[in-house]
């Protein structure tokens, strides 16, 4: 796509974006309605689109966690469906007072909560992004271009002609939802560095995506990381819960961000907690990469000896590092070192060791005696989300409808005049 291309279709979502600030929420919530009653009825033409890009991607020996991640089922879209239909019931942050107050002077001054503009998304193999993205963008009052990956782009165009066609019944600025199209690192370029018509730009997939995007763009960017997550079982932990988190976190969704990627046990709970965690890792078929501690415990068949290059993996897949460590200290100092500042969980009955360990990690969701798999907007009551944040200016953790806003102030005077 030439670079005049990208700049015309941002000129449209900035015409959109301008529109949709006087937009009501009735209006909006109406629309959502819409977009989710419209992708459940055009179910057989999504599936048909999926299936070619699941076709190619599979020709193209794409992994399997990609693979599942670009899946599509009559029950996935029925979920994303009834995440935008959640949206449209949580309340409009446009408008919402964040502070406010009377000055001395008699100025009045409210500090308001006004869409971004233009968000742009840059994303991988993952079709609900799409849906999410444009619904999330829409309840803020924010024009949304979306640039999924080549490899879901039948599924993507068929998904935004939906939500598109829901617009135009409802007399809503259709550019308020676009996809970009080409495929050429060119276009993501011009994407990246149309200052003055995108607002921001939030990047989602693997670490060599999020990484082009943070070094080559000039419009703001949020940064969406990647998820090395960690559980911790402390010394005090209940074993049987310790172990159904520990799997939970690991093997209920390997395809996920918030997936865990390594475990640390305590050295005084390894005896009992490892035989219980290791025989349901072998029917759950996790192959663990651990220490010369974990390797007592471990069958020679799901085991491998761990590297540093295992302890800052994302697997997208059914493997986790492991290790043993001598105290809670320990096990922050490996946390502190490994992790890419998403998820972390202890398992623990100690109050203590749960308030040393919040306050010794810095991530952007810490779980106490809880899986990492609930680090999820919709999980969090967000209806959706348009990603996990790793950074810490602007939004940390799932991004919902608030961290699509910024704000105004607003200031009332009668007649005021500065000395």
């Amino acid at each position: 796509m030439t670079a005049s291309g990208v700049r015309e279709v941002a000129e449209r979502a900035r015409s959109a974006a301008n529109t949709l600030r006087g937009v009501t929420r009735q209006r909006k919530d109406l629309a959502l309605r819409g977009m989710a009653d419209a992708l459940v009825e055009h179910t057989a033409s999504i599936l048909e689109a999926n299936r070619a890009d699941v076709s190619a991607a599979e020709d193209n020996g794409t992994s399997p966690a990609l693979i599942d991640r670009l899946t599509l089922t009559p029950e996935r879209i029925a979920d994303i469906a009834s995440a935008l239909r959640e949206l449209a019931d949580l309340p409009d942050p446009v408008g919402e007072v964040v502070r406010g107050s009377t000055l001395p002077n008699g100025l009045q001054l409210r500090q308001v909560r006004v869409p971004f503009g233009v968000v742009a998304m840059i994303y991988e193999a993952r079709p609900n992004v799409t849906v999410d993205a444009a619904g999330l963008s829409l309840k803020s009052g924010n024009a949304a271009l979306l640039r999924g990956s080549s490899s879901a782009a039948q599924t993507n165009a068929v998904l935004i002609s939906v939500m598109r066609g829901v617009l135009e019944q409802q007399g809503l600025p259709v550019d308020a939802i676009q996809g970009v199209p080409g495929s050429s690192h060119d276009s993501v370029t011009e994407l990246l560095t149309a200052r003055g018509l995108i607002d921001v730009v939030i990047p989602r997939g693997g670490a060599a995506l999020i990484e082009n995007v943070v070094t080559n763009a000039t419009v703001p960017v949020i940064e969406t990381g990647v998820g090395n997550c960690h559980v911790y079982v402390d010394a005090d932990a209940d074993v049987d819960k310790a172990v159904t988190i520990a799997l939970n976190s690991k093997a209920q969704r390997v395809s996920v961000c918030n997936a865990a990627e390594t475990l640390l046990v305590h050295r005084d709970i390894a005896p009992t907690f490892m035989p219980k965690m290791v025989e349901a890792f072998r029917d759950a078929k996790v192959r663990i990469h651990g220490d010369e501690r974990i390797r007592e415990y471990v069958d020679q068949s799901m085991f491998a000896p761990v590297n540093d290059e295992d302890w800052a993996a994302e697997y997208y897949s059914l493997d986790i590092a492991a290790g043993v460590v001598d105290s809670i200290d320990d096990a922050i100092a490996h946390i502190r070192r490994w992790s890419s500042g998403h998820t972390e969980a202890i398992v623990s009955d100690s109050q203590t060791a749960i308030d040393t360990f919040i306050t010794g990690i810095d991530s952007a969701a810490i779980m106490v005696n809880a899986s990492t798999r609930f680090t999820d907007g919709g999980q969090f009551g967000f209806g959706a989300e348009i990603g996990i944040s790793t950074q810490k200016m602007h939004a940390r953790g799932p991004m919902g409808l608030t961290e699509l806003t910024t704000t105004t102030f607003i200031v009332t005077g009668d007649g005021h005049i500065r000395e």
